[in-house]
């Protein structure tokens, strides 16, 4: 089969690689319809994550059709269109019976954190992810679901991790009824946060980000007020003067490892990998927050420490809240919404690329040309 595979930092290429087979009872091997690269990858393609070896597929947002399914499998049959949560989960553990999917202690080696994720290194399993013509889904009892036949392809997609991720974002910020929510980054999960955050009672939603087009989408798809960054010498300074100086009731971190806004961190964190990642958006959440707020982080980090200022956190008396989204918890809530009108998905997506040019994909993401916000990946294109 063709599959996308990583040969270094920056470098990705597409390559043949043997057909995932059964390995377990209860696997099942999906024929990958459509995948998406999820702005997360990009920390994989930059080399920030540890433990992404030569030959990975990356990949953990893709749907398809059933394949071929293990003996133990009673809930998918051959043929079935499926969307799969990038978690990979038992069901099982002690960890899966509280809800507590993406930390799985079944289905990783360095489960003492994160649980299994499709295509993302081996700090998450090992797991090859869908940016190839197929992939091997474990537990496909637990994890994937056939799609309802009134949800579009790509609005399925969608929801195999941004959308979730974003809608789960809100969740955590326990927003009530009237308050001010920031959302940090106007990429497609922070787009899904502040879209949600309306939903859950937010009286006023307001995107930071640095690239006006991502700040118009925010405008026109999240509804939402927008500062740009560069354009203030503090952002933090920015925020408390539009929220009476006493700061957000909510901010939402959905930037993660790589945030701009500080020349130092970002050489520390994306350059020289002496960080787990650049702790610019977790500060500003800190410090836009008014006391006794609540923080929400949706960006990924690496496992190694930042530089977070944490004795900031304690003495405001803030909630941080955050953790890999369980993602097919979220899935019945967001039918409703699509289902009822009030957002389509798909809407954020402004590229698509046949699997052989997911190269060219990668670079117009990673150097934000093009106006690129989501591109989704189509392996028989």
């Amino acid at each position: 089969m063709r599959a996308m595979t990583y040969r270094g930092p920056y470098k990705i290429r597409v390559e043949e690689k043997d057909v995932p087979r059964i390995e377990h009872p209860n696997d099942a091997i999906v024929r990958v319809t459509l995948a998406a690269i999820c702005g997360s990858d990009l920390h994989l393609y930059h080399g920030l994550m540890p433990d992404t070896r030569i030959g990975h597929t990356f990949g953990h947002e893709f749907i398809g059709v059933v394949e071929e399914v293990g003996s133990s499998v009673e809930t998918l049959k051959r043929g079935d269109r499926v969307m799969v949560p990038f978690n990979i989960y038992c069901g099982s553990c002690w960890f899966c019976a509280r809800g507590l999917w993406s930390n799985c202690h079944n289905v990783n080696a360095n489960a003492t954190a994160v649980g299994g994720i499709y295509g993302y290194s081996h700090t998450t399993g090992g797991y090859d992810g869908g940016q190839a013509e197929f992939v091997r889904v474990p537990f496909a009892d637990v994890g994937p679901s056939i799609i309802p036949d009134d949800i579009a392809d790509e609005d399925a997609l969608l929801m195999t991790d941004a959308l979730s991720t974003g809608y789960f974002g809100a969740q955590l910020g326990e927003i009530s009824q009237g308050d001010t929510v920031v959302v940090l980054g106007a990429g497609p999960v922070g787009l899904f946060a502040a879209r949600s955050a309306w939903f859950m009672g937010a009286a006023r939603v307001i995107v930071v980000d640095h690239l006006e087009y991502r700040l118009e989408k925010a405008r026109t798809f999240a509804h939402a007020e927008t500062i740009n960054f560069a354009e203030h010498d503090d952002v933090v300074v920015e925020l408390k003067k539009q929220t009476d100086y006493l700061g957000a009731d909510v901010v939402i971190d959905a930037v993660g490892a790589e945030a701009d806004g500080d020349l130092v961190q970002h050489l520390t964190s994306a350059k020289a990998k002496l960080q787990g990642g650049s702790p610019v958006a977790l500060n500003w959440a800190i410090d836009g927050v008014r006391k006794g707020g609540t923080v929400s982080v949706l960006g990924a980090y690496g496992p190694i420490p930042s530089a977070v200022k944490f004795g900031d956190a304690l003495n405001k008396g803030l909630t941080l809240r955050m953790n890999q989204a369980p993602v097919k918890r979220q899935w019945p809530r967001l039918f409703e919404h699509i289902r009822a009108g009030h957002f389509r998905p798909s809407d954020v997506v402004t590229h698509r690329v046949p699997l052989e040019h997911i190269a060219e994909g990668y670079h117009l993401f990673s150097a934000k040309l093009d106006g690129n916000i989501k591109t989704l990946v189509v392996p028989g294109a």
